[in-house]
């Protein structure tokens, strides 16, 4: 990194040093067409012949009379048109050879006075990109603003004359460029130093609570092993839980090799990004099998209807109760309160609490089996999913303006729906999260596919509208000069 400072500031140093100056010369000639008739040539010309160009340069103004009235949502692509058929009808000689760029050495102001427009055009040699030809129209337009056609003229032209051509030595940006870059380095330098401070204490933390998880597993083996053998499997339920257990041995004995491997990691190790790998695996794989230990544990309490059934009971109806209960904060962030499909959630909401109230009281009495209460709760919460991609329909109608939006958001709101829950980020799997994976979609992943899908119109917007028009519309044909134009 010390060596990188010293590379910049050797740069910086040699471009300070005096650079051999440009040849100042006078436009080779001037061409004033004033269509609009708002220039006074007499000061117009004289001071335009004592401008002092790099190189050799044709100067152009054409000034025209647009439409005052009208509310132009490209209003640079009309003066590039119009200035564009100028040419081609009056001045083929402004054009190249081969009739798509501007011809070499040449400058071209434009101004509409009307329409309040004005724009900056150059050959190929001498071409400015759109935001370099800015302080142009910034000099100008600051006379302009104020009805002063010829100077306005005069100062967009001399601003011309600083930038064309201009040496990079001589740009203010490269030398904030040098600044920045010198700065940056410096950053990167210090942003190192706490990236790698941030990642030994993530690590840190990880491997804490991979430990915690795979110790908690390691106490409950046996016991797991005992409950995973008195699992009905003639049980929907428990032949889905059994194929997890299936591969649970062979599971812990990768956590314990990760564990063995991540414990034997120094502090400069868990400071590498290299470490975060196997860190991460860890953390995530312990806790993982933390969440199916549990599980395994539930099943068999449950389906077996042995002491301490109904906390299991709880713990399965437990999640879906709590989506129940989130549902009025999901109509406040969306504004969606009053629609049918937001009132037929909380319909739903009353009957399904009604409903889990009774598949408790049933298993209690034993009129109802336990495989017949997680049925209940596999079709409530699949009955939940329906009722709010009914609703994501209410929200994307709300927020989308056309078909390409409404498929940016639906596709956020599936790809939240379906995203894989992490361990290590407290969530605790079910019976029904383990037998039907995303059986219930859940409030809080309905809200991040939103934001993500507004997010993504938002962007789609952005672009739209931030998109350079400085192409020359319909007419233009395949023309591709560089020039750009905007209000004042």
């Amino acid at each position: 990194m010390r060596r990188v400072l010293l590379i910049i500031l050797t740069a910086l140093l040699a471009v300070a040093a005096p650079a051999v100056p440009a040849t100042a010369v006078e436009p080779v000639d001037i061409i004033v067409e004033d269509t609009a008739g708002v220039l006074d040539q007499n000061t117009l010309l004289p001071a335009l012949e004592q401008v002092q160009f790099r190189d050799p340069t044709t100067v152009a103004v054409y000034t025209y009379r647009g439409d005052p009235d009208a509310e132009y949502t490209d209003g640079d692509t009309v003066m590039n048109e119009e200035v564009l058929r100028f040419a081609r009808e009056e001045h083929p000689e402004w054009i190249s050879a081969d009739g798509q760029k501007w011809a070499d050495g040449l400058f071209i102001f434009s101004l509409d006075p009307d329409g309040r427009w004005m724009g900056t055009y150059f050959g190929e040699d001498r071409k400015l990109d759109s935001g370099q030809a800015q302080p142009i129209r910034d000099a100008a337009g600051e006379l302009f603003a104020e009805a002063q056609w010829t100077d306005g003229t005069i100062a967009g032209v001399q601003e011309a004359a600083k930038l064309i051509n201009r040496p990079w030595y001589q740009d203010p940006f490269a030398w904030f460029l040098g600044g920045a870059a010198l700065l940056l380095a410096a950053g990167t330098w210090i942003t190192a130093i706490l990236v790698r401070r941030k990642r030994l204490k993530t690590n840190r933390a990880l491997i804490a609570a991979g430990e915690k998880s795979y110790a908690s597993v390691s106490m409950d083996l046996e016991a797991t092993e005992l409950n995973a053998h008195t699992i009905p499997d003639t049980s929907r339920y428990g032949a889905k839980v059994l194929e997890e257990h299936r591969t649970f041995r062979t599971r812990y004995n990768l956590a314990t090799e990760l564990g063995n491997r991540v414990r034997s990691f120094t502090d400069k190790d868990l400071k590498r990004a290299s470490s975060r790998k196997p860190v991460e695996e860890f953390a995530e794989l312990s806790a993982t099998l933390d969440g199916i230990d549990d599980v395994i544990a539930d099943t068999n309490t449950l389906l077996n209807m042995g002491p301490g059934w109904e906390a299991a009971w709880d713990r399965q109806a437990g999640p879906l109760l709590e989506e129940l209960d989130k549902l009025e904060d999901l109509f406040a962030q969306d504004k969606t309160a009053g629609s049918a499909t937001a009132a037929a959630l909380l319909a739903f909401r009353t009957e399904c609490r009604r409903r889990l109230q009774g598949a408790a009281a049933a298993l209690s009495d034993g009129s109802m089996t336990p495989e017949e209460a997680l049925d209940i709760l596999r079709d409530s919460g699949g009955e939940l999913a329906g009722l709010l991609k009914n609703h994501s329909e209410t929200v994307i109608e709300k927020a989308a303006k056309d078909s390409s939006e409404k498929k940016l958001m639906r596709e956020a709101l599936e790809e939240e729906r379906t995203r894989t829950r992490r361990y290590r980020n407290g969530y605790r799997p079910g019976i029904l999260d383990t037998a039907y994976p995303n059986y219930v979609w859940s409030v809080a992943s309905f809200n991040a596919g939103v934001q993500a899908g507004s997010s993504k119109i938002e962007s789609a917007r952005s672009s739209a509208s931030s998109g350079s028009s400085t192409g020359y519309g319909a007419s233009g044909g395949s023309f591709s000069g560089a020039g750009s134009s905007s209000r004042f």
